[in-house]
Protein backbone atom coordinates (compact mmCIF):
# COMPACT_ATOMS: atom_id res chain seq x y z
CA UNK A 1 0.00 0.00 0.00
CA UNK A 2 1.48 3.30 -0.77
CA UNK A 3 1.67 6.32 2.50
CA UNK A 4 0.47 9.32 1.18
CA UNK A 5 3.11 11.83 0.25
CA UNK A 6 4.39 13.86 3.37
CA UNK A 7 3.96 17.91 2.74
CA UNK A 8 6.84 19.60 0.69
CA UNK A 9 7.79 15.93 -0.91
CA UNK A 10 8.59 15.94 -4.28
CA UNK A 11 6.29 13.09 -4.85
CA UNK A 12 3.53 15.30 -3.19
CA UNK A 13 3.64 18.03 -5.95
CA UNK A 14 4.21 16.03 -8.81
CA UNK A 15 0.87 14.29 -7.98
CA UNK A 16 -1.05 17.42 -7.50
CA UNK A 17 0.36 18.79 -10.89
CA UNK A 18 -0.69 15.99 -12.79
CA UNK A 19 -4.23 15.81 -10.72
CA UNK A 20 -4.82 19.64 -11.01
CA UNK A 21 -3.60 19.07 -15.38
CA UNK A 22 -5.76 16.10 -15.68
CA UNK A 23 -9.01 17.96 -14.03
CA UNK A 24 -8.46 20.96 -16.63
CA UNK A 25 -8.78 18.71 -19.97
CA UNK A 26 -11.67 17.03 -18.12
CA UNK A 27 -13.39 20.75 -18.20
CA UNK A 28 -16.82 20.77 -19.63
CA UNK A 29 -17.04 17.02 -19.40
CA UNK A 30 -19.96 15.76 -16.53
CA UNK A 31 -18.43 13.77 -13.97
CA UNK A 32 -14.84 13.69 -12.14
CA UNK A 33 -11.92 11.63 -14.23
CA UNK A 34 -8.52 11.88 -13.34
CA UNK A 35 -7.03 11.37 -17.06
CA UNK A 36 -5.39 13.12 -19.92
CA UNK A 37 -7.47 12.85 -23.41
CA UNK A 38 -5.95 14.08 -26.25
CA UNK A 39 -7.32 17.46 -26.39
CA UNK A 40 -8.75 19.23 -23.73
CA UNK A 41 -12.22 18.81 -23.31
CA UNK A 42 -12.52 15.30 -25.36
CA UNK A 43 -12.76 11.73 -24.50
CA UNK A 44 -10.46 10.33 -27.02
CA UNK A 45 -7.16 9.26 -26.95
CA UNK A 46 -7.11 8.80 -22.35
CA UNK A 47 -3.66 8.76 -21.40
CA UNK A 48 -1.82 10.01 -18.26
CA UNK A 49 -3.16 11.04 -14.88
CA UNK A 50 -4.66 7.25 -13.04
CA UNK A 51 -3.85 5.59 -15.94
CA UNK A 52 0.13 6.51 -16.10
CA UNK A 53 0.93 7.36 -12.44
CA UNK A 54 -0.25 4.52 -10.30
CA UNK A 55 1.24 6.64 -7.33
CA UNK A 56 -1.87 9.02 -8.00
CA UNK A 57 -4.16 5.99 -8.62
CA UNK A 58 -3.44 4.27 -5.50
CA UNK A 59 -3.41 7.49 -3.02
CA UNK A 60 -7.03 8.38 -4.79
CA UNK A 61 -8.49 4.94 -4.03
CA UNK A 62 -6.95 5.27 -0.33
CA UNK A 63 -8.75 8.34 -0.03
CA UNK A 64 -11.81 7.33 -1.56
CA UNK A 65 -12.20 4.11 0.48
CA UNK A 66 -12.03 6.18 4.02
CA UNK A 67 -15.25 5.46 6.04
CA UNK A 68 -16.99 8.51 6.09
CA UNK A 69 -16.38 9.64 9.57
CA UNK A 70 -12.97 9.01 9.23
CA UNK A 71 -10.42 12.18 10.47
CA UNK A 72 -13.58 13.95 10.80
CA UNK A 73 -15.48 13.48 8.50
CA UNK A 74 -15.17 12.69 4.33
CA UNK A 75 -14.91 15.55 2.55
CA UNK A 76 -17.33 15.20 -0.49
CA UNK A 77 -18.91 17.89 -3.53
CA UNK A 78 -22.43 19.08 -2.52
CA UNK A 79 -24.41 20.06 -5.80
CA UNK A 80 -26.49 23.28 -4.69
CA UNK A 81 -27.57 23.72 -8.08
CA UNK A 82 -26.96 20.91 -11.19
CA UNK A 83 -23.80 22.64 -13.59
CA UNK A 84 -24.42 26.12 -11.76
CA UNK A 85 -23.40 25.83 -8.11
CA UNK A 86 -20.94 23.71 -5.57
CA UNK A 87 -19.72 23.77 -1.78
CA UNK A 88 -17.83 21.23 -0.34
CA UNK A 89 -19.73 19.60 2.94
CA UNK A 90 -18.04 17.42 5.59
CA UNK A 91 -19.92 13.67 6.16
CA UNK A 92 -20.14 12.89 10.14
CA UNK A 93 -19.68 9.43 9.76
CA UNK A 94 -23.13 8.98 11.13
CA UNK A 95 -25.92 7.63 9.52
CA UNK A 96 -29.23 9.97 9.30
CA UNK A 97 -26.65 12.99 10.23
CA UNK A 98 -26.36 15.31 7.14
CA UNK A 99 -23.45 16.81 5.90
CA UNK A 100 -21.47 20.21 7.07
CA UNK A 101 -20.68 23.06 5.09
CA UNK A 102 -16.62 23.69 5.43
CA UNK A 103 -16.53 27.24 4.42
CA UNK A 104 -18.80 29.46 2.17
CA UNK A 105 -16.88 28.38 -0.77
CA UNK A 106 -19.29 28.67 -3.82
CA UNK A 107 -17.83 26.50 -6.98
CA UNK A 108 -18.61 26.96 -10.63
CA UNK A 109 -17.65 23.78 -11.70
CA UNK A 110 -17.29 20.20 -10.78
CA UNK A 111 -13.84 20.05 -11.66
CA UNK A 112 -12.37 23.28 -9.82
CA UNK A 113 -14.60 21.77 -6.52
CA UNK A 114 -12.82 17.91 -7.50
CA UNK A 115 -9.00 19.40 -7.28
CA UNK A 116 -9.52 21.64 -4.13
CA UNK A 117 -11.29 18.03 -2.31
CA UNK A 118 -8.12 16.29 -3.19
CA UNK A 119 -6.14 19.04 -1.69
CA UNK A 120 -7.63 19.06 0.65
CA UNK A 121 -7.30 15.43 1.31
CA UNK A 122 -3.99 14.96 1.17
CA UNK A 123 -3.66 17.52 4.51
CA UNK A 124 -6.48 15.69 5.98
CA UNK A 125 -5.26 12.41 6.00
CA UNK A 126 -2.40 10.74 7.57
CA UNK A 127 0.59 9.37 5.77
CA UNK A 128 0.04 6.06 7.15
CA UNK A 129 -3.55 5.44 7.63
CA UNK A 130 -5.20 2.94 5.64
CA UNK A 131 -2.21 0.49 5.52
CA UNK A 132 -2.79 -3.00 6.08
CA UNK A 133 -2.69 -3.27 9.83
CA UNK A 134 -5.62 -0.82 9.82
CA UNK A 135 -7.61 -2.84 7.55
CA UNK A 136 -11.06 -4.14 9.57
CA UNK A 137 -13.73 -6.38 8.19
CA UNK A 138 -15.90 -3.12 6.92
CA UNK A 139 -20.00 -4.23 6.88
CA UNK A 140 -19.12 -7.42 9.72
CA UNK A 141 -18.42 -5.26 12.04
CA UNK A 142 -21.30 -4.30 14.52
CA UNK A 143 -19.66 -0.38 15.32
CA UNK A 144 -20.95 0.66 11.97
CA UNK A 145 -24.50 1.79 12.76
CA UNK A 146 -26.35 -0.26 10.81
CA UNK A 147 -29.32 -2.30 12.26
CA UNK A 148 -28.50 -5.66 13.13
CA UNK A 149 -31.21 -8.96 12.73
Amino acid sequence: MFPIPPPGSEDRERIIEEHKRCIGFMKGIPGNSIVRTESPGSVVGVHGGIHEDKQLAKVLVRMRAQQPGAHGGKLVAICLEPDKAWRIGQLSGIRGVPPKFVDDRIFDNEQDIQHEIFLMRLDQYPERDGMPEHFHEGWKRRDDNWATT
